[in-house]
This record gives structure tokens, C-alpha cells and sequence, in this order.
């Protein structure tokens, strides 16, 4: 290290001294403060124009980093209230509002969990009645006011879930309930079949119905689904067989009474010709016992043809007195209804 610095001495030395043959050169002169004397009237202004400049920039540097920021942040806040939003419009859509109100409607009566229908209750009051809000995300609105859209879109989604979440457990809850009484009422359907079927035997007009009826049995016994439906439509078709059978039993009833009415009907003439048939024989008899009866009792007057008639017996003369009929006769009537004996005759 002290090697190189004699060197530098040296060097500066060498430097220092005239060069054989060449003039010195002049002393320069040198400003007190060490500046150049030939531009020290520029630094005075040139300073301040370049601090003036650097803080320009710095600022204008600042303002338009500023910008993009808050550019940003707006473009974040807009994307975040439309994300918010959407997902809040897939729990608010009309068939969505749809499903939550017949939801609502749902009696406790109707589903196996009274507790279902309680909670859908309490989800629909606390949406104010499945009232909708509107919520806006626009492109004019500030950042702050973004944010303030998407945590309100966020807030009514939360409510919306709780009344989906409770609208599906009310409408499993009712499904199920529906699912369980279709199936008791099939079955009971088919104990009444059953009953049926064996009461008909020979009392049907038509047989085939008692063969229909049969095939709705067994195709109701094979019936397994998860739907309530499946199992109405299999009771709808056990009693469209039931049915049936009950006409043919009713039409061959009504064709044996009618059997019956006739074979009674047809029985029932002779006897009534043979009751006719008498009573006329004994009206007859009666009216030729009431002519000869009248015929004996009418005495003979004479006899046709000639011949004498017989005078009638003359009466016999009564008993006590001495008089006979001609005396009493000749009389003359001395009664208020007779004549006296001046010839005057009472009237009546």
C-alpha cells in the first residue's frame, strides 16, 4: 500500500512539472466559492427548475399510481356487487319465489314433521314475507357504494338460503306423508278386492270382470316406488276393476228378479184362469137356483095350449062370529078412512 501510494505521488509530480520546451501555462483564477466562474449564474436557476421538475413528476407519478389503484378497486368492488348479486338472483327467481310459497302454504297436517313447517314459517317471517329487494350494481356508482350493494345482496342471500333450506325439508316432509297414505290406501284397496272377488263367485253377469279384477290385485301387490303417485295410480286402477265387477253383480241381480218376476207371472196364470173359470160356474149355478126358486114360488095361472084353468081356491071362512067374507064385504066401512052412512068417503 505505501508502494503505490509514492507511485501516485510521483505520477502527480510528473504531472506537475513543465514540459521541456512548452510555455507554462497561466494561473487560473478561482472563485471563492469554488465554482466556475463562467456558469455560476446558471446554477442559481437550474437547481430549483430541476427540484421543481423531480417533484412534478413524483406527483404526477403519485396521482396517475393513485388512479390506477382506485381503478382497480373500483373494478374489484363492481365484480364483487355483480358476483353477489347473480348468486342472490338464483335463490329470488320466479320459480324459486314459486316453490317457497306453496312451501309456505303447507299445513302441518299434511307432512310427518310438524317441526318442518314451524321453521318454514320462521324463514318466510324473517324475509319480511318472501318480499324481494332490488339491488343494483352499476358502473357509475362509487367503490363504497359497490361494497355496500354486494353486502346487502350478501345479507338477503343468507335469509333466501334459510327458506330454501326450510322449503325443501316442509315439501320432503309433505312427499313423504303422501307417499306413506298412498300406500296404506292401496293396500287397503286391495283388501277390499280381495273381499270382492270372493263374494262375486257366480254372481256376476260377466266373468271376465271377476278376471280383470284378479290381474288389479296382483299388479297392485308388485307396485314398489318412491312416489306417491305410482301408487294412486295403481288404486285408481283397482277401483276402475272394482267397479266393474259391482255392475256385473247389479246387472245379474236384476236379471234374476226379472227371471223370477216372469216365472212367477207365468205360474200364476192358470191358477187365475181356474179361479175365473170358477166363479163364473158358481155365478151361474147361483142365478139358475134363484130361477128355479122363482119359478116354484109363482102359482100356476093355467096352461097353454088349451085346456080349462082351475079357478082359485076360495078363501076359508074365518073363525067366530058367523059371518063369512061376502057378509063383511057388503059392510059398509064406518072407519075414519071409510064412508059413513050419508055416502061421504074421507080423502086419504
Amino acid at each position: 500500500m505505501v508502494d503505490h501510494d509514492d507511485e501516485g505521488a510521483e505520477g502527480l509530480q510528473s504531472v506537475s512539472d513543465p514540459v521541456e520546451g512548452e510555455d507554462p501555462a497561466p494561473p487560473a483564477i478561482v472563485p471563492e466559492d469554488g465554482g466556475d466562474p463562467s456558469g455560476g449564474w446558471r446554477a442559481r436557476w437550474l437547481v430549483p427548475l430541476v427540484v421543481a421538475v423531480v417533484v412534478a413528476v413524483v406527483v404526477v407519478a403519485g396521482l396517475v399510481g393513485w388512479r390506477v389503484v382506485e381503478n382497480r378497486r373500483h373494478d374489484a368492488a363492481l365484480g364483487s356487487c355483480v358476483r353477489a348479486v347473480k348468486v342472490l338472483q338464483g335463490k329470488i327467481g320466479s320459480d324459486r319465489m314459486a316453490q317457497y310459497r306453496e312451501a309456505a302454504g303447507i299445513k302441518a297436517d299434511q307432512v310427518k314433521d310438524s317441526g318442518t313447517v314451524v321453521a318454514m314459517a320462521r324463514s318466510v317471517k324473517n324475509t319480511e314475507g318472501l318480499r324481494q329487494r332490488t339491488v343494483r350494481c352499476k358502473a357509475s356508482m362509487s367503490t363504497g357504494d359497490l361494497n355496500a350493494e354486494a353486502d346487502q345482496a350478501r345479507k338477503i342471500d343468507s335469509k333466501f338460503a334459510a327458506v330454501a333450506k326450510a322449503s325443501k325439508a316442509v315439501t320432503a316432509s309433505r312427499d313423504a306423508k303422501a307417499l306413506e297414505d298412498a300406500r296404506a290406501a292401496l293396500n287397503a284397496e286391495r283388501d277390499e278386492a280381495s273381499r270382492l272377488l270372493a263374494d262375486s263367485d257366480g254372481k256376476v253377469a260377466d266373468n271376465a270382470t271377476r278376471d280383470s279384477l284378479q290381474a288389479a290385485i296382483d299388479q297392485a301387490g308388485q307396485v314398489k316406488s318412491g312416489k306417491a303417485k305410482v301408487y294412486r295410480d295403481a288404486a285408481d286402477a283397482l277401483q276402475a276393476a272394482i267397479d266393474r265387477v259391482s255392475a256385473s253383480m247389479q246387472a245379474k241381480s236384476q236379471a234374476d228378479q226379472q227371471a223370477a218376476a216372469q216365472a212367477q207371472a207365468q205360474a200364476s196364470t192358470p191358477r187365475q184362469a181356474a179361479q175365473r173359470s170358477g166363479s163364473s160356474e158358481r155365478k151361474s149355478a147361483t142365478s139358475n137356483n134363484r130361477r128355479k126358486s122363482s119359478t116354484q114360488s109363482r102359482p100356476a095361472t093355467g096352461q097353454r095350449g088349451g085346456g080349462s084353468s082351475q079357478a082359485p081356491a076360495a078363501p076359508s071362512a074365518p073363525q067366530g062370529g058367523g059371518s063369512n067374507w061376502r057378509d063383511r064385504l057388503n059392510r059398509p066401512d064406518t072407519s075414519m078412512h071409510g064412508c059413513n052412512s050419508a055416502g061421504l068417503c074421507g080423502i086419504g
